[in-house]
């Protein structure tokens, strides 16, 4: 086989419109400034205060620096290719890929990790202290953390095995599964298998379990007879099920389908929502709509 093996990648961005291009660096900007000052300020909060050190916020920690690997993993790239180099090196691309990947499948199975808080809390009462006590908190994080590095290990690994030698272009603005499944110069069918397979463990299987846990909970909530209650129980859930909607419905969209169906721009803006736009808003969803969450936070400022 006389064939020129890949060693770098051409990230291809949003370089077909430059004038674009120009734009969306400031906004890019803005949105990892906002998400790593927003996810930092909300680990220092509650770690700083200890009337907050429960399962509900330690959960929220948890997705604070998942959503800060995430944003720093892809972020930074994006905005050095938008005014420098825009190429990155092979074993670059995998670190990204494998870093990615593992900040993904941490926050889809984080979103049940505190639906599952909120369904305890709201639906057993009584039995919250007992069956959310510190020690099962740490097995569900480890849980979390385990479970995703090895889904990110194994799609890294099969990634690894295929050849790179039609092109090195990605059509995308960092190095993701479907588009670099586009290039390989070999049948990546167990690679779309695997994938496949993680999408509806990770994605539709938690989205599943999400959905069912609401379901109690709004049917618990409807239960109780005053007002005020069923305000309180509601503002507990309504955040967290907004960003749930929005992360799990651009997930699925994109890893559900064969890298074959793979679209350019279409995927570009879905891709945005869940590496750029989440990340951000979920500070900004969690703080503004809990009103510990703000008084610890004018504490530290104070």
């Amino acid at each position: 086989m006389n064939q020129t093996l890949v060693t770098e990648f051409l990230i291809l961005g949003f370089s077909e419109t430059p004038q674009l291009q120009m734009l969306l660096f400031p906004v890019f900007l803005l949105l990892y400034m906002v998400a790593l000052s927003g996810n930092l300020l909300i680990v220092v909060a509650i770690g700083s205060c200890p009337a907050m050190h429960t399962p509900m916020y330690f959960f929220l920690v948890n997705l604070a620096v998942v959503d800060i690997l995430c944003t720093s993993t892809i972020l930074p790239k994006l905005l050095g290719s938008m005014v420098a180099d825009r190429t990155i090196s092979y074993g670059g691309c995998i670190v990204q890929l494998f870093s990615f990947t593992w900040s993904l499948g941490a926050e889809l199975l984080l979103f049940s990790a505190m639906a599952y808080d909120r369904y305890v809390a709201i639906c057993w009462p009584l039995r919250y202290s007992t069956l959310m006590d510190s020690r099962v908190c740490r097995l569900l994080a480890v849980a979390v953390w385990t479970i995703s590095l090895a889904n990110t290990s194994v799609n890294t690994g099969l990634l690894l095995h295929l050849p790179f030698c039609h092109s090195n272009v990605v059509e995308h603005f960092f190095c993701e599964i479907p588009p670099l499944l586009k290039l390989a110069c070999a049948p990546t069918r167990l690679n779309e298998a695997m994938a496949f397979t993680a999408d509806v463990i990770l994605a539709l299987g938690n989205f599943s379990v999400i959905m069912l846990s609401y379901g109690c909970i709004i049917a618990s909530i409807l239960r109780i007879r005053s007002a005020s209650g069923k305000r309180r129980a509601f503002s507990t859930c309504s955040s967290h099920l907004l960003v749930v909607s929005l992360y799990y419905c651009t997930v699925i969209y994109t890893y559900i389908r064969p890298a074959s169906r793979y679209s350019l721009h279409k995927d570009k803006v879905v891709s945005v929502i869940y590496t750029s736009v989440a990340p951000s808003l979920n500070p900004l969803i969690y703080s503004l709509r809990n009103t510990e969450v703000k008084a610890a936070l004018r504490r530290l400022f104070s």
